[in-house]
């Protein structure tokens, strides 16, 4: 399916996007070229802002933008009008983020009614997600009906995991009718930087045993092995895991129902204080921003100081866990906002690891190389620059071309 592909990841008030050009017509082979990036935020509101970018010119325009339908009508208008795309006709294709696959999607997937109808379902799982991500696909279906359109899973790797790996200890009816489980999120970034990964190491991706670090304002970290999700750190929900930017990661569950008695809060408000009050801004009660917790914490505020040293113990606790699981490490990988930026986050997290061959050279953490393992270090240590729009646009070419184009979805 040569072309052009669109990645689209929509929220309940942006829109996120890229432009791809796969293949090259001159000369026969896939180039993956970005021919445009940009940003649609605050979808719903008289002061709209559009960013547009393609090479090194950019386009950055304030309007009113009533909702998705006007935001996709606007960004596909602007590809024209800046010289991006003669015709809509050359966007061949469109691959959507979904949240939340649940146990129905364990790869992307050719979105076809029945397709669209279960990640609605899915909703219950992803209420502030899924219902979203429904309304982008039929948004783009009715602007681009003649392309075909691919849901691309956050759930869909986690799907290799174990059941001693995904299953709660609660009663089993829980899981059986309520669906509640272990589904892991981030899929997409760790699938991606695990193959970047490999290729650089030049071995087989199913020979490694990695662990992948997303580290963000979300946070999570996955085992791979065999080229396969063994174990991930976020849970039924991306709350849980690993400390992250607003949310607590893993707590002693009961510390809820006691707050909740002792400060008479509602369901609602200890969700809000897990999700988005807590992680590096609770602690140091300064931001959510990793930069900025750093910042002040070589000032000297020794809250902004615990926070780091907890943010990167409970990552270490995690990687341990994890090279038991699989019997040993061959890379350990750091990717997101944090993990590809702070090279402080990755010394912490690296410190006094020796003893299971992670030895970090601090010469080439500091110089940010792909590769910043002492000589002698038995395992790879890894910088790679996680690119979900381009994984999404892979999985595009790939389903698309081994399934037939379904008509374009009935618009409701």
């Amino acid at each position: 399916m040569p072309g052009k592909i669109m990645a689209i990841n929509a929220g309940s008030s942006s829109l996120k996007f890229q432009l791809f050009s796969m293949f090259n017509a001159q000369t026969g082979q896939a180039d993956e070229q970005v021919l445009c990036q940009g940003l649609i935020e605050r979808i719903g509101m008289d002061d709209a802002v559009f960013n547009l970018r393609a090479g090194d010119v950019k386009w950055r325009e304030t309007l009113p933008i009533a909702d998705c339908r006007q935001g996709a009508e606007h960004l596909l208008h602007a590809l024209i009008e800046h010289n991006i795309i003669d015709s809509l006709a050359e966007i061949t294709g469109v691959g959507h983020r979904v949240a939340h696959g649940g146990e129905a999607f364990a790869d992307s997937v050719l979105i076809t009614p029945d397709v669209l109808a279960q990640i609605e379902q899915l909703g219950v799982l992803a209420p502030l997600h899924n219902p979203v991500n429904a309304l982008g696909i039929r948004v783009f279906q009715q602007a681009l009906p003649h392309a075909s359109a691919v849901a691309v899973f956050d759930t869909a790797f986690h799907q290799t995991l174990s059941q001693t790996s995904y299953l709660y200890a609660l009663p089993w009816r829980y899981y059986e009718e309520l669906g509640i489980r272990r589904y892991g999120f981030h899929g997409t970034s760790h699938k991606y930087v695990s193959g970047v990964c490999a290729e650089r190491m030049g071995r087989p991706l199913e020979s490694l045993r990695i662990v992948s670090c997303h580290l963000g304002n979300g946070s999570s970290l996955c085992a791979i092995g065999n080229g396969r999700s063994v174990n991930t750190s976020m849970g039924f929900t991306p709350q849980a895991g690993i400390m992250m930017g607003t949310r607590s990661g893993d707590i002693d569950p009961s510390i809820l129902p006691f707050i909740q008695q002792t400060e008479g809060k509602s369901a609602a408000e200890i969700n809000q204080l897990i999700n988005n009050q807590s992680g590096l801004l609770g602690v140091s009660g300064i931001s959510h921003d990793y930069r900025d917790v750093e910042q002040a914490a070589n000032n000297g505020d020794t809250r902004a100081q615990v926070a780091l040293e907890l943010f990167a113990e409970r990552i270490r606790a995690v990687i341990g866990s994890y090279i038991v699981q699989l019997g040993g490490i061959d890379a350990l990988i750091f990717t997101g906002g944090i993990g590809e930026n702070a090279r402080h986050a990755r010394q912490q997290i690296c410190r006094d690891l020796a003893f299971l061959g992670i030895e970090l050279d601090e010469e080439k953490n500091q110089k940010n190389q792909f590769f910043i393992q002492k000589e002698t270090g038995p395992v790879q240590i890894a910088i790679v620059n996680t690119n979900e729009e381009l994984m999404i646009a892979r999985d595009v070419m790939r389903v698309a071309q081994t399934l037939p184009v379904q008509p374009a979805l009935a618009i409701q």
